[in-house]
């Protein structure tokens, strides 16, 4: 297998420093840099083979100015990032890695959705300020407190991630509702395909997992948003642009949702401006549900091998073919 002079522009949020970087370094010469400004992309990647990147955009102008590139690893799901029209002229080669976060993004719906029903955050926070040391009684709620056993979630996005999220929710006894392109694909027992429209209307729980298209695109807009229970959950692990953020913030500030759980916002980092943050009933961390320890291992290993496989001539994940 021939070596290669690799290049890593933004290697950080993948690897803060508790995670080797054996798996790529073992394939050539490799140079991995925490941040890369967009100003930094062409002096640091002018002489790579491979380039690595998570956020960091490559688009026709950086492309063009890398004469010797032939191959894109995006060190996540989404390409976005990259202009893969421009690359495939170019004879460049763009891979992703799929599917290496799927139980850690399930796992974070339902971390946001027990805090919505329980509070669990607020609750913590009253007790080490003392409340409960002084309290009268041997215990104390400020909201009512909810039980998923018996109300229905729907599931928007019937993948890996989606089919995972609804494979936990049955096993707290909830309804799934699972709306997906394909309306005539074979779900599993106890999952019922629903439209759109319905499932806004009679879930207790909507959980969002499509991808960012130009059709999905404000999909949680005001008329979808009035149509949920005033008693309903908003989850978003998916694409921050998927939810028109004004409309949310104001059905939250109304009172005609129950409450949001967001991971993902339309701009990251936001802006201080950004109606949510200061929205009630609007929970929000920082794009975290992919970031799990393991996960963060199977996506380093599946980029590196993403790299050995085209290294010796037989890419996978291409998805600029």
């Amino acid at each position: 297998m021939p070596s290669a002079s690799i290049v890593v522009l933004d290697g950080h949020t993948l690897n803060p420093g508790d995670l080797s970087w054996e798996p790529l370094t073992s394939l050539g010469r490799c140079a991995i840099y925490e941040r890369t400004a967009p100003g930094e992309v062409l002096p640091r990647a002018c002489e790579a083979e491979i380039v690595l990147t998570n956020k960091t955009p490559l688009q026709r102008e950086a492309l063009a100015g890398l004469p010797r590139l032939k191959f894109v690893g995006v060190l996540a799901t989404g390409y976005n990032i990259v202009d893969v029209r421009a690359a495939r002229e170019r004879g460049i080669s763009v891979a992703n890695v799929p599917a290496y976060s799927t139980e850690s993004v399930a796992q974070l719906v339902f971390a946001h959705l027990l805090n919505l029903t329980h509070h669990v955050a607020d609750h913590s926070r009253t007790v080490c300020g003392g409340r409960w040391s002084a309290s009268k009684d041997f215990c104390y709620w400020d909201t009512p407190l909810i039980e998923l056993r018996g109300l229905t979630m729907g599931v928007i996005g019937y993948g890996r991630i989606g089919s995972a999220t609804g494979r936990i929710a049955r096993a707290f006894g909830m309804q799934v509702l699972a709306h997906t392109r394909d309306q005539a694909r074979v779900l599993e027992e106890g999952v019922q395909w629903a439209s759109l429209d319905d499932v806004f209307r009679h879930s207790d729980v909507v959980s969002l997992h499509c991808p960012l298209t130009a059709d999905t695109e404000g999909l949680v807009n005001r008329h979808r948003l009035r149509m949920m229970k005033p008693s309903a959950f908003l989850i978003n692990t998916s694409r921050g642009p998927l939810v028109d953020e004004v409309a949310l913030a104001e059905a939250l500030a109304e009172g005609t949702l129950a409450g949001a759980g967001l991971d993902v916002l339309s701009s990251e980092p936001p802006p201080a401006s950004n109606p949510l943050l200061c929205a009630p009933g609007c929970v929000i961390t920082p794009h975290i549900a992919w970031a799990t320890k393991a996960a963060r291992e199977r996506l380093l290993a599946s980029a590196a091998a993403n790299v050995r496989a085209f290294l010796e001539g037989s890419p996978i994940n291409v998805v600029n073919a």
